[in-house]
């Protein structure tokens, strides 16, 4: 077996290749330029004479309809959690949306259940996150793309960084670049949103050669003093780390950073129920202050494919490429995990839209 087919298999059997661990970050590292990659659907050049015209609202439209279909399902999975081992996840979540609501903490779009929930300080949180070392120092940072960390991308396009954000829930293909280099001071805080992400960013897929120095995350919930962290309840977070340690792109060491409320911090997240793919954070930051978990929950080495339904699977093309990739390279079956129901995110291709209308 070769190296490169060895080296697949460690990234896609992460519990039967041991991990060398990497030190924690005692220096800069310094950003490897990007190589030109096989697009996964589609590049949008808004500066070609050919190119179709981008319609925010039809594609904004179409992005609230999906995320109302998806929300629908996930509040109906929470109603019905007897029988689920994961129950207790939903149960604090919701604990959290309720009170978030109930004191007005939240923040449009609401109401935040089944959300990575927008809070009241959020741009104090991001603002906290902005005087850290780890991204003072970072080249390239990786942020999701819900509400309460918009504050943040902005901090990160308008230092200079570059700015690697997933598609929402990887409908449209993987992640998309962001550089300021790419934008104008009038363009800056719409690209921050997903309307501008797709309007502006570039996306890449699994070859492009990205060292990203900082993650940062949405939580519903975090603990401070272990690190342990739930989000919405879809896994997406979790697929996206796993994809980008495949890619080389993160290791072990890459600090992970979540911005959330005050009252989001719990103590009754139990660290001995959490699954070997739960992505553990090592900074909190609050509108108030900075919180260095120091966590010793092991961070996910790659995807767990024992633990990937087949609904998820059929649902996300780039891991489709990505399986049939490693099967193709190592020559033997990826494993499969148990069905479940998801929520209906259906794929969506560049925005072809005139008069909110498909051409």
């Amino acid at each position: 077996m070769s190296m490169d087919s060895t080296r697949l298999l460690r990234n896609s059997h992460p519990l039967t290749f041991p991990l060398r661990l990497s030190p924690p970050i005692t220096k800069t590292r310094h950003y490897l330029p990007a190589t030109n990659s096989r697009k996964l659907l589609f590049m949008l050049k808004t500066t070609r004479n050919d190119a179709v015209p981008f319609d925010d609202a039809a594609y904004e439209a179409e992005h609230l309809t999906l995320d109302a279909k998806a929300l629908q399902t996930m509040a109906e999975e929470a109603s019905n959690v007897t029988e689920d081992p994961k129950a207790w996840k939903w149960v604090i979540r919701k604990k959290i949306w309720d009170m978030m609501e109930a004191h007005n903490i939240a923040q449009n779009p609401r109401p935040v259940h089944h959300r990575i929930p927008n809070f009241v300080g959020a741009a104090a949180a991001a603002d906290k996150l902005g005087r850290l070392e780890a991204f003072r120092v970072g080249n390239c940072v990786e942020v999701n793309p819900d509400s309460p960390q918009k504050q943040v991308r902005f901090l990160t396009l308008s230092d200079g960084k570059k700015l690697l954000t997933p598609q929402p829930r990887l409908r449209t293909g993987f992640f998309s670049v962001l550089e300021s280099q790419m934008l104008t001071a009038s363009t800056m805080k719409e690209v921050c949103t997903s309307v501008g992400v797709a309007k502006y960013g570039r996306p890449i897929g699994l070859d492009e050669k990205i060292k990203v120095d900082l993650i940062v995350i949405g939580s519903v919930a975090v603990d401070p003093s272990t690190g342990a962290r739930l989000g919405k309840g879809e896994g997406f977070a979790e697929l996206e780390y796993g994809m980008l340690r495949y890619m080389g792109a993160i290791d072990y060491s890459t600090p992970v950073v979540t911005t959330v409320h005050d009252s989001q911090l719990v103590d009754d997240i139990p660290i001995e129920k959490l699954l070997v793919h739960d992505v553990p954070v090592d900074i909190i930051c609050t509108p108030t202050q900075v919180t260095f978990t120091n966590t010793s929950i092991p961070k996910p080495q790659g995807i767990y494919w024992d633990k990937l339904s087949p609904e998820k699977l059929g649902q996300i093309k780039i891991l489709r490429e990505l399986k049939r990739r490693i099967e193709r390279e190592t020559g033997q079956k990826l494993p499969s995990g148990p069905s479940e129901k998801l929520p209906p995110t259906a794929q969506r291709g560049p925005p072809n839209l005139v008069g909110g209308k498909r051409k």
